[in-house]
């Protein structure tokens, strides 16, 4: 019987490419901490983190602005209500912040996500000799087919009929562009689909909304998909330990969603 190298089994159990760490030393894809430190920005570290290369500090400078972008949209927004409620019922601040990640699925910050997976699948269509406009009336009706009228990444219950998040994203991406760090393709994919939505709505305008333009930034840059929602949550993460820290310090018990003098009406089945 073959020996069993318990070393090599343990070694391999978690197996990383991302931590190299003993005693003494520690690198993150090849670079002593010690290197890092003082040295790179917190994007460029989580760039690193996640695609194993140090960005440009052109590329470094367009991540940060969505991940600045995102950082908080007050206590109406489902991620930090949880926070603030989770404080009040005496939770600490690591598990105030888990509720409120945990809160940021499809829908409410998980969007950036699906709207880069149509980004992508309009680009693919242009690459394959359609049309800019042909390619994004088809991929909103692939959408629409599979996910229902809404489209991610567009339409706000709040900002109508602008989101002041997005045309400021939109032309960091066009000036970034336009010094050749991006290509400035899916800024261009991104709101031709938000004039198809509105052509569709008899005209009438539609907010490209911080899941969108932050998903043009993050396709440009070359992320896939799912990390779109995953650098949501680092963002985001921002503004729910701001008022998790707030609510803290202002005090309360046991805060529910509304005002205790408002009531949920009951309806009979």
């Amino acid at each position: 019987m073959k020996k069993v190298d318990e070393a090599e089994v343990l070694g391999n159990w978690w197996k990383t490419s991302i931590i190299d760490m003993e005693p003494g030393r520690i690198e993150f894809r090849g670079h002593p901490i010690q290197d890092l430190i003082g040295t790179v920005t917190f994007p460029q570290m989580i760039w690193l983190m996640i695609r194993g290369d140090l960005p440009s500090l052109d590329e470094a400078a367009l991540f940060e602005a969505a991940l600045v972008a995102a950082v908080d949209h007050g206590p109406q927004a489902p991620s930090i209500a949880a926070a603030r409620m989770a404080i009040t019922c005496g939770l600490s601040i690591n598990n105030a912040m888990g509720s409120a990640v945990n809160m940021l699925g499809d829908i409410h910050g998980g969007a950036g996500e699906q709207c880069a997976e149509l980004f992508y699948d309009i680009d693919e269509k242009i690459s394959k000799g359609l049309e800019l406009q042909e390619a994004v009336k088809l991929g909103i009706d692939g959408w629409n087919a599979t996910h229902g009228k809404i489209v991610s990444g567009f339409g706000h219950r709040f900002h109508k009929p602008n989101d002041p998040r997005a045309p400021r994203i939109m032309a960091l991406i066009r000036e970034a562009a336009s010094r050749n760090i991006v290509s400035g393709k899916f800024a261009e994919i991104a709101e031709a689909v938000q004039r198809e939505i509105a052509a569709r709505r008899g005209g009438r305008p539609i907010a490209m909304n911080i899941d969108g333009s932050t998903a043009a930034v993050f396709c440009e840059l070359g992320f896939p998909p799912p990390l779109s929602r995953g650098l949501f949550c680092i963002s985001r993460s921002v503004g729910i330990l701001a008022h998790s820290w707030e609510q803290l310090n202002q005090g309360g018990r046991n805060k529910g969603p509304m005002p205790p003098n408002y009531l949920p009406k009951f309806e009979a089945d």
